[in-house]
C-alpha cells in the first residue's frame, strides 16, 4: 500500500511536470488533457494526475468542463498583465538598489550571460533559460535574490506569453540588445538610463500579445467563454 509520503510526493511530482509542459507550451492553449494519457506517460495512477489537474485550474492554467474534459486554459491577456505588474515593481526597485551597491563581479556574470544568449540565439529553450538567469542575476546585484521565488510565482501566465512571443514575433537579438542596455546602465551607475531599458523590456511583452492575439486568437481567452471541443490546436514551434 502506498504511503501519504509517497501519495504527496507523487501528486507534487506530478503538479510540477504539468505545470511546467503548459508553461513551456508543449501543453499548449486549449490543447485537451486525457488524465489516463498523462498518466500513462507519466506512470503513475490517475490519482496524482487528477489532483494536480485541479490544483492548476486554481491556477486558471487549467479549465475543467463536467462531462466533457479537462483543456490548457486559454491565455488571458489580464492575468498577463498582472503577472507583468507584479515583475516590474519587484525588479525595479531591486535595480535601483543594483544600481547603488553593484560590484565589478556582478557585471561581469551579467556580461558572462550575454555572451551565453548571443551563442544560444538561435535556440529558443535555452535562450529562454538563459533569460531568466539573467533577470535572477539582476536581483542578485540588488541584494534581492530571495525575491526571484515571488516573480516566478507570479508569472506562469506571463511567461506562455514570452514563449509565443519568442517563438512568432520576438527577434532574439532584440532582446539581447534590450539587456545590454541594461548592463550598460548598471555599469555607469545610470539610474534613470538603466530603469528606461528594464522598462522597456519587461513591457515588450504587450506588443507581442497583441501581433500573437491577431494572428491566433483561438490561443486567447475572449468574452464568450465557449465551451472547447476535443481537438489539438497547433501552436508554431
Amino acid at each position: 500500500m502506498a504511503t501519504t509520503a509517497g501519495k504527496t510526493s507523487a501528486r507534487v511530482t506530478v503538479h510540477r511536470e504539468i505545470r511546467q509542459r503548459i508553461i513551456t507550451l508543449q501543453l499548449p492553449p486549449g490543447h485537451p488533457l486525457s488524465e489516463n494519457e498523462l498518466a500513462g506517460e507519466l506512470e503513475v495512477s490517475r490519482t496524482p494526475v487528477r489532483e494536480s489537474l485541479l490544483l492548476l485550474a486554481e491556477e486558471d492554467l487549467v479549465r475543467v468542463f463536467p462531462k466533457l474534459g479537462s483543456f490548457v486554459a486559454r491565455v488571458d491577456p489580464q492575468r498577463i498583465a498582472d503577472a507583468q505588474f507584479v515583475r516590474e515593481a519587484v525588479e525595479v526597485a531591486s535595480l535601483a538598489d543594483a544600481v547603488e551597491h553593484r560590484t565589478d563581479e556582478d557585471v561581469e556574470a551579467l556580461r558572462d550571460l550575454l555572451r551565453q544568449q548571443r551563442a544560444a540565439a538561435d535556440d529558443v529553450g535555452r535562450f529562454f533559460e538563459l533569460d531568466e538567469a539573467f533577470h535572477q542575476r539582476l536581483l542578485t546585484a540588488g541584494g534581492h535574490t530571495n525575491a526571484w521565488r515571488t516573480v516566478e510565482q507570479a508569472k506562469a501566465h506571463l511567461d506562455r506569453a514570452r514563449r509565443l512571443g519568442l517563438r512568432t514575433v520576438s527577434p532574439v537579438s532584440a532582446l539581447i540588445d534590450q539587456h545590454t542596455a541594461i548592463v550598460d546602465g548598471l555599469e555607469s551607475r545610470d539610474l534613470e538610463s538603466a530603469l528606461a531599458a528594464l522598462r522597456g523590456h519587461l513591457r515588450a511583452v504587450f506588443e507581442d500579445v497583441e501581433r500573437i492575439r491577431a494572428e491566433s486568437p483561438e490561443l486567447f481567452v475572449d468574452s464568450t467563454d465557449e465551451r472547447p471541443v476535443r481537438r489539438s490546436i497547433t501552436v508554431l514551434r
